[in-house]
């Protein structure tokens, strides 16, 4: 269970929900239609070895969990269609923002997204990221270990977000009078709403007109108890099958570090404070990647809102 104040190692917490997303990238990457590529993922997994996290990288079901759960199997791979076209927004957006000129790029809760190694950047384009000490070392120490560079100038800030980070990010060296571009993936729901909201108030004290964000924003149903049940019972019941059928496969319990809080919605709270905002759904996002969700599955991927903006230029 989450703390105010607590931390974790890359195997603990939500610490453990970074190698899982990294189970997610390297199972599409690996995929024979991959729409991402990301070489990294795997190394990460191997360094930490088996556990929970790599729920999406492990052998089949076994054949007894899909005969009581039939559509698990297409559960699961719309949910790796969901981690591959959210990587591959915030790929775009950074490139984007980095092709048109922008040379300070901030990854907020940076976990073990390597883009800072895979990606094709320009010329001088500095890369800030943002997490706990524990979670940068591992991804430094593991990827130095095997020969991976930086394709850009990288600055590690390991800071808690829920503490005073804006003063960490400026003695690394970010500029706040120079346009910027942000980016907050898998974040929100592991933040109280009051710290969801003094984050962008921070943001916003950081950046320059012509910044750009982008945030995966929580859906509007997110803190609702009745979805929320429907989900952990679903998944309880694939706990018992799998600790039946392979007792050494665990089920992750992710759900239980977010915070279920009603907060103020980004987009709205961005166009308060100045930014152009564009707002795009997870199902919107996917289909448009090629990766829809399935028709027959109610809520085959996380009902999240791709948000966009850039702040004005007279704020």
């Amino acid at each position: 269970m989450r703390t105010d104040n607590d931390t974790w190692e890359i195997t603990e917490s939500v610490g453990a929900t970074a190698l899982g997303v990294a189970a997610a990238r390297a199972a599409d990457t690996e995929s024979q239609d991959p729409l991402i590529n990301d070489p990294f993922a795997r190394i990460f997994l191997d360094a930490a070895g088996e556990g929970p996290w790599d729920w999406f990288g492990a052998p089949k079901l076994p054949a007894e969990v899909v005969e009581a759960e039939p559509e698990l199997p297409l559960r699961m791979q719309s949910m790796l269609d969901f981690f591959a076209s959210r990587t591959k927004f915030f790929d775009d957006f950074f490139l984007d923002a980095a092709n048109a000129g922008i040379r300070q790029l901030v990854i907020l809760a940076a976990g073990l997204d390597a883009r800072s190694w895979r990606l094709p950047w320009p010329d001088g384009v500095t890369v800030y990221e943002l997490d706990q000490p524990q979670v940068l070392n591992f991804k430094t120490s593991t990827l130095h270990e095997h020969g991976g560079e930086p394709t850009c100038r990288r600055v590690d800030v390991p800071v808690d977000l829920r503490q005073e980070w804006p003063t960490a990010l400026q003695q690394a060296g970010f500029d706040a009078a120079a346009p910027s571009a942000w980016s907050a993936e898998g974040l929100l729901m592991y933040l109280p709403a009051t710290a969801q909201e003094l984050l962008f108030d921070r943001i916003q004290g950081l950046t320059a007109p012509g910044s750009r964000v982008a945030v995966e924003g929580l859906a509007p149903n997110f803190a609702e108890q009745e979805a929320l049940a429907q989900r952990r019972e679903r998944m309880e019941r694939v706990r018992v099958l799998m600790a039946e059928a392979d007792p050494q496969r665990e089920v992750p319990r992710n759900d239980e570090l977010w915070y279920f809080e009603d907060r103020e919605d980004v987009g709205d709270w961005l166009r308060r404070h100045g930014w152009q905002v564009s707002v795009t759904s997870s199902a919107e996002l996917m289909a448009g990647y090629g990766r829809a969700i399935p028709t027959q599955l109610d809520d085959g991927a996380p009902q999240a809102l791709f948000v966009s903006a850039q702040l004005s230029a007279n704020t």
